[in-house]
């Protein structure tokens, strides 16, 4: 029952796209390799490319600060219940450990109150099973309403910029990128300003 939830926090929504419609052919392989290999910037190209700084957005969103806060409450919730059950059912074994070895039990007493522990670390383990799902359940809930509001937010943002597609920036998922496409600072400001729109 000292299992921590922490891990489970570990947020799914490390990385996600957003491509724009737009109805324009694709590049081929070849075309973008030389794209790749050009000091330039392709000026000359139709084509509008973007990223966003996944990290940025989960440390910057306003909407993502709320939510850890509920999280880490959530857990630290989880692991006081846990632990007082912990706690309970270490003292009544003591003291049921105490009593035998003093006799004060008769064996139908003595296996009456065994029984009665072990449920209760049996019932232990059933919440403990239970409150980890709703737990996992919540931050898949929370995951979810983030990548949808940054998916949300891009199409209406993409509507003036006119990108042909924005990338997610995630450690090293991108092995090089010019800053110069880097619209992080934009898109987390639009968002925080939606976000406060929608608390009032």
């Amino acid at each position: 029952m000292k299992k921590s939830f922490s891990r489970m926090a570990v947020l799914s929504m490390v990385a996600f796209a957003f491509v724009a419609c737009n109805n324009q052919p694709a590049k081929n392989d070849t075309t973008a390799n030389k794209a790749e290999t050009s000091t330039a910037a392709p000026t000359t190209s139709s084509q509008k490319v973007a990223y966003v700084e996944i990290d940025s957005i989960m440390s910057q969103y306003t909407y993502w600060k709320d939510v850890t806060k509920l999280i880490k409450a959530k857990e630290a919730n989880i692991q006081r219940t846990l632990a007082g059950k912990q706690k309970a059912i270490q003292a009544a074994a003591a003291n049921f450990q105490q009593n035998v070895q003093a006799n004060k039990y008769t064996q139908a007493q003595a296996q009456q109150i065994q029984a009665s522990i072990q449920k209760q670390a049996q019932d232990a383990e059933v919440l403990q099973q239970r409150l980890g799902a709703e737990y996992q359940n919540e931050v898949a809930k929370y995951n979810k309403a983030l990548s949808d509001s940054v998916h949300n937010y891009l199409k209406e943002y993409n509507k003036d910029k006119k990108y042909s597609i924005i990338l997610a920036k995630s450690g090293d998922n991108i092995l090089y990128a010019d800053p110069a496409y880097n619209i992080t600072d934009d898109v987390v400001k639009g968002m925080n300003q939606a976000y406060k729109g929608m608390k009032k």
